[in-house]
């Protein structure tokens, strides 16, 4: 048994006293403060911050409602913002004076998704676009709204599950994608005074098309593509041949790309291995600007969505959420001309400092089908062998990052180590790995994780028999397949909101998603029998772990019943699980006290059962 080398172990709490991001960020009109959302708070407020740094201040005051997205007037800086209430991801849009007032609530419709983003004004101000469901609930369609008069129209998406980009620099177009699956998305140039559209990256086989900025004279715009290649790269496409050029060969992914509203200044991220690497150019002289002085790490998310890349409007300056495994998310502000980076929050309140915690190793480890699957590992500083908790990240396609992990850390601090991986279908290394576990949920994945469990028992510092697996979302369908499948590995489970009936999550998932979930799992229609068979419930009588079960009663990714079904089974069968319900959240905590509470109960229930304790 792993014995702790310090005595006055740090209290959990302080480990989570840290603040978290939403996908916020953003400069004002101005470029003298920068915007971004953050649980300072104890919910996810939108705040306001001197890019010199100082206290932020406070733009709302919500209790309950989450801030997900923001756009900036560029004329005279008013701000639109969306926010779901508890989690229920049916985001509605507000608008706030740049300098006073209230935040003014646009609609009011409560069973309607409205999102909206960093490119969403026009360059006059007159009007901005958002991407909502309002007419029908299985479509996402781009809306344009008059800033003056209020009237909104739809342009383009019927039919489709879409989301508006960046408008031209006239105003008189608009760049739109028609997202199809995960593996498939086309852009679309509207005509947004006739509403004409024109799909301008037609193609046969699934690749990805994203639009960035548009060039100052009109002439075309900066994309993200993985068309011909394993990995997106960022390209330029002309308008008038109809063609683009790349501006960074698509030999690692291209994750984000934005430029200075004068023209002058792009800049895009590269991840490097899951670590993200922001790379400047001075659009004027055609040369880089020097490296960002950034510390090695990654964009946070909340419920799989990463704040953007801003630069300021004059190119002086760009802006990042960062954080590290041993540094909790801050605000970033980098000098362009100088590379010179500073942090304009301060998100360490517990008393740590990086020498107090654990640094990941990025390893790997061979698979059935030879594959090496990465993944990155987090080993506590005890003498003997460790208990490890094998960590599965959600999505599936998304990627685990080395960010700051408040429960890894805590759980490093206790003697319990973590094995962190990007299994087959994680994104980060080439589309043909991503495209891995579609349609396979349950299958090769599961065997990457027993894999991972023979690769950690070959450690001569790994206590073989106290091994626990922890995941949400797909992570929790990750982890109820480990205890259902291969109950003999598991000394301890935590599930998160995981599907674990696939035919019933496939039927409940949100409206827009329908069109896609055969692809992205099977259809539950014509495929339940290959379904059921990859369903961890239909193994719940092999449980022999005991099992820890979180859900949100307002979860619209993976409805309650999903945990419900499962629990009433084992509670049937007469097995170990433990359930708790958040009734006030959905996928993903947004309450700081629910936070607090949700992974306190997983740290505690990991604890016991691998250390005794």
């Amino acid at each position: 048994m792993a014995v702790t080398k310090t005595r006055n172990l740090p209290l959990m709490e302080q480990f989570f006293a840290v603040r978290r991001f939403s996908s916020v960020l953003e400069f004002t009109a101005d470029g003298t403060h920068l915007l971004f959302a953050s649980n300072i708070s104890g919910q996810f407020n939108l705040w306001r911050v001197p890019v010199e740094g100082g206290w932020p201040d406070q733009l709302t005051a919500f209790a309950d409602d989450t801030v997900r997205g923001v756009g900036v007037s560029p004329t005279d800086g008013r701000i639109v913002f969306c926010a779901d209430h508890d989690g229920d991801e049916f985001h509605q849009l507000y608008l706030l004076d740049s300098d006073r007032g209230w935040p003014e609530k646009l609609t009011d419709e409560p069973k309607v998704q409205h999102n909206v983003g960093s490119a969403s004004w026009s360059p006059d101000g007159t009007k901005f676009t958002y991407a909502a469901n309002a007419r029908k609930p299985t479509d996402m369609e781009v809306w344009v709204r008059d800033a003056e008069t209020s009237e909104s129209r739809p342009v383009f998406g019927e039919g489709k599950f879409s989301f508006p980009g960046h408008f031209s620099p006239d105003g008189s177009k608009l760049l739109a994608i028609d997202f199809r699956n995960n593996s498939d998305v086309s852009i679309h140039l509207i005509d947004v005074e006739s509403g004409e559209t024109r799909e301008l990256t037609p193609h046969d086989d699934d690749a990805i098309f994203l639009p960035g900025p548009w060039a100052q004279d009109g002439s075309g715009f900066y994309m993200v593509s993985d068309a011909g290649s394993e990995f997106r790269g960022l390209a330029f496409y002309d308008l008038a041949s109809g063609s683009h050029d790349w501006v960074e060969q698509p030999t690692q992914d291209v994750d984000d790309v934005a430029m200075s509203a004068d023209g002058r200044v792009l800049g895009w991220i590269v991840n490097d291995e899951g670590y993200d690497r922001l790379r400047l150019r001075d659009l004027e002289t055609g040369q880089d600007l020097p490296q960002p002085e950034l510390p090695a790490g990654a964009r946070p998310h909340l419920t799989g969505a990463e704040p953007p890349l801003a630069i300021s409007p004059d190119g002086t300056h760009a802006a990042l959420i960062a954080a590290s495994p041993r540094r909790p998310p801050e605000a970033w502000v980098v000098e362009t001309r100088t590379g010179k980076a500073r942090a304009v929050t301060d998100s360490r309140l517990g008393g740590l400092l990086e020498d107090d915690l654990v640094e990941a190793e990025l390893v790997s480890y061979p698979s059935f089908d030879d594959r090496d699957i990465p993944a990155w590992l987090y080993r506590p500083n005890v003498d003997g062998k460790a208990p490890v908790v094998l960590s599965i990240h959600g999505g599936p396609e998304a990627q685990e990052r080395p960010v700051y992990q408040a429960l890894y850390q805590y759980l490093l601090s206790r003697g319990i180590a973590v094995l962190a991986t990007n299994i087959r279908g994680s994104t980060g290394y080439g589309k043909s790995y991503q495209r891995l576990v579609q349609r396979d949920w349950g299958g090769g994945d599961m065997q990457d994780w027993e894999h991972a469990v023979k690769w950690l028992r070959g450690q001569d510092w790994v206590e073989p028999d106290r091994i626990g697996v922890y995941g949400g979302s797909y992570g929790g369908f990750a982890v109820l397949t480990c205890v259902t499948r291969l109950p003999q590995l598991w000394a301890a489970a935590v599930d998160i909101f995981g599907p674990s009936n696939l035919v019933t999550f496939a039927k409940a998932v949100p409206p827009t998603w329908k069109r896609f979930i055969a692809r992205f799992v099977g259809d539950p229609e014509t495929e339940a029998e290959f379904l059921m068979e990859r369903s961890p419930i239909t193994y719940v009588e092999n449980v022999q772990t005991p099992l820890l079960v979180i859900q949100g009663a307002t979860d619209p990714r993976v409805v309650k019943g999903e945990s419900d079904q499962l629990v009433d089974k084992l509670k049937s069968l007469g097995r170990d699980v433990e359930y708790v319900v958040f009734d006030d959240e959905g996928h993903g905590f947004t309450k700081r006290a629910n936070e607090l509470k949700a992974y306190g109960l997983a740290a505690g229930w990991l604890e016991q059962h691998l250390l005794g304790s």
